[in-house]
C-alpha cells in the first residue's frame, strides 16, 4: 500500500490517504494525519475505497512530506562503503545527526538552494517510518517496528558542513521526503533494494541497500538503545558514492535543475531545485 501526505485540492486542506492506479484515496475523515494513523494503528481497518471521504486524481494534489510532523528525524552518514571511500571515512560506530521538520519538503515541490551557497549536494537515500513505540529493540525484532518505506533527498549544503554535519542539513526545504510511504508488507527485504540518484537526466548515484555497512535492523536497534522512537518517526539510512563533492570537477546542484531519487519497490521522488 502506499500511503501518503497531500493537502486535498477541494478544501485546500492537509490530509492524508493512499495512492492505487492514477487516484489518491482521502482518508482525513479517519484520522487527521497520517502520524496519526500509525500512531492510532488502524490503518488495516480503514485503507479501503469504500473509506474514503474523497477520491481524486493523482495530478490534481498537492503532495507534503510523507510525514508532515515527524517528532525526531535521524540521519545516517557514511553507510555505504563507496561513500565511505570517497570520504576516507575510518570510524567504525553509525555516523548520526538530526535534521529537524522545516527542513522537509515535498515531492514535486522546490528543493531550496540557499542563496549563500556554492555546493548544494544531493545524496539519494532510503527512508524507514517507524510505525510503533520502539525502545532499545534486537536486531533481530526490529523491522517488526517499521511502519514502510519511503525515497529521500538529503540536500546538503557542504559549505555550512566542515566543521559538522547539522549545519549543513537543517536549510528550510533542503530535505525531499516522499512521494508516498509503501508499507513494509510490500517490502520483503529492505536490504535488497536499487536505489538510483539523476541529476538532469544524468545518474550520479546507482547502488544497491545490500551494500549498507549498517543494516535497516542495525541501525533502529542501535538508535533505539539511547533514544526511543515513536510512530511516524524517521530514519534516514544513508547516501551511495557518487556525491558531487568528490566529483572532478565538483558537480553541485543550481537553480533550475531536476533532482530525481528512484528506489525499486517504492518510486521516484522528482523535485527542482530553486534558489
Amino acid at each position: 500500500m502506499k500511503l501518503l501526505s497531500f493537502i486535498n485540492p477541494a478544501t485546500g486542506n492537509k490530509t492524508w490517504g493512499y495512492h492505487q492506479g492514477d487516484k489518491v484515496y482521502d482518508l482525513g475523515s479517519c484520522c487527521p494525519d497520517l502520524k496519526s494513523a500509525l500512531m492510532t494503528n488502524v490503518l488495516s481497518d480503514i485503507a479501503t475505497p469504500a473509506q474514503s471521504s474523497a477520491v481524486f486524481d493523482v495530478d490534481e494534489i498537492t503532495f507534503l512530506p510523507v510525514i508532515d510532523n515527524p517528532g525526531k528525524i535521524f540521519c545516517v552518514g557514511m553507510n555505504y562503503q563507496d561513500k565511505r571511500i570517497e570520504f576516507e571515512q575510518t570510524i567504525d560506530a553509525p555516523t548520526l545527526f538530526v535534521r529537524f521538520p522545516d527542513s522537509l519538503t515535498a515531492h514535486s515541490a522546490a528543493l531550496c538552494k540557499p542563496d549563500s551557497s556554492d555546493e548544494f549536494d544531493y545524496e539519494g537515500e532510503l527512508a524507514v517510518i517507524i510505525g510503533k513505540p520502539t525502545s532499545n529493540v534486537s536486531c533481530e525484532e526490529a523491522l517488526q517496528h517499521v511502519a514502510g518505506y519511503s525515497c529521500f533527498m538529503d540536500g546538503s549544503v557542504r559549505d555550512m558542513q566542515y566543521t559538522w554535519f547539522t549545519s549543513g542539513k537543517n536549510w528550510q526545504k533542503t530535505g525531499a521526503f516522499g512521494p508516498w510511504m509503501v508499507t513494509c508488507d510490500e517490502i520483503d527485504n529492505p536490504q535488497a533494494l536499487s536505489i538510483n540518484t539523476w541529476l538532469n537526466g544524468q545518474r550520479v548515484q546507482h547502488d544497491s541497500t545490500h551494500n549498507m555497512v549498517r543494516s535497516v535492523a542495525e541501525l533502529i536497534a542501535y538508535i533505539s538503545r539511547f533514544s526511543p522512537l515513536q510512530a511516524g518517526d524517521v530514519i534516514i539510512t544513508g547516501s551511495p558514492g557518487g556525491v558531487g563533492k568528490k566529483r572532478t570537477p565538483p558537480l553541485f546542484m543550481k537553480a533550475g535543475d531536476r533532482i530525481e531519487v528512484e528506489i525499486s519497490g517504492i518510486g521516484r521522488l522528482v523535485n527542482t531545485v530553486t534558489q
